[in-house]
């Protein structure tokens, strides 16, 4: 899936280059990056999953044979601090509001067949990511560039503390905070007024999320990490 992703970014970004390539006819913004600090604004989608690590006794829980997570589209908004360290290293710092949604998919053995149940898991992070941009010489008005780093995030629509005995469905309870390492790619754009950047970045979280409760949806878990997939688009 990430290769798809990168590729077909790639590819749209490539394309995007030579058309601008071809109507250069002036440098813009020749000073924009010898500013010490400058801000912008971010909106962007992401593509939000889980990487399950199943109960090792799976097969003998309530006939769930089959475990899945199916990924879905949110989005994001987020403000942009940038302090330039070096001439082609910046620190990044770009706290944002983001919205996802994740499916989980248990699939049961039954005597009329199988029956699929989908817990859909919906979540509203607060974040806080810290990143190096790794940027190229700048040819004309186009620079690439690569970023790393990780971010903390806070799940303020976490159910972790949702009294399960007060709800009908057994539902799938989530921690609040979660910590990532993320690795990504982009291009500067420079326009007239101001810097157009899209962006693809991977996220990997390292903390289990899953909160153990007395239900077949949680025990058929061992370990439920997050993987994220963000397309931005900055304006600085």
């Amino acid at each position: 899936m990430y290769k798809k992703y990168f590729l077909l970014f790639l590819i749209g970004m490539v394309s995007l280059t030579e058309l601008h390539a071809q109507k250069v006819k002036a440098i813009n913004l020749p000073n924009f990056d010898y500013k010490p600090l400058h801000f912008g604004f971010l909106l962007g989608l992401n593509k939000a999953d889980f990487i399950i690590h199943p109960n090792p006794n799976l097969a003998g829980l309530d006939s769930v044979y089959i475990l899945e997570s199916t990924p879905q589209t949110g989005f994001n908004l987020g403000i942009v601090s940038n302090l330039r360290i070096a001439e082609y290293v910046d620190l990044r710092f770009i706290p944002a509001l983001a919205f996802s949604t994740r499916n989980l998919e248990y699939t049961f053995k039954s005597t009329k067949g199988d029956i699929t149940r989908k817990k859909a898991v919906e979540s509203t992070f607060i974040q806080f990511p810290l990143d190096l941009k790794l940027k190229s010489a700048r040819y004309n008005n186009f620079r690439a560039y690569l970023v790393v780093g990780g971010k903390y995030t806070i799940d303020i629509a976490s159910q972790k503390d949702v009294n399960s005995n007060l709800v009908v469905d057994a539902i799938v309870k989530l921690r609040k905070n979660d910590v990532y390492y993320t690795m990504g790619v982009g291009f500067d754009f420079y326009q007239k007024y101001f810097k157009f950047s899209p962006e693809l970045k991977f996220c990997f979280g390292v903390r289990n999320l899953l909160v153990k409760d007395n239900n077949v949806f949680a025990n058929s878990i061992d370990k439920l990490t997050s993987k994220i997939i963000d397309i931005s688009f900055t304006f600085e």
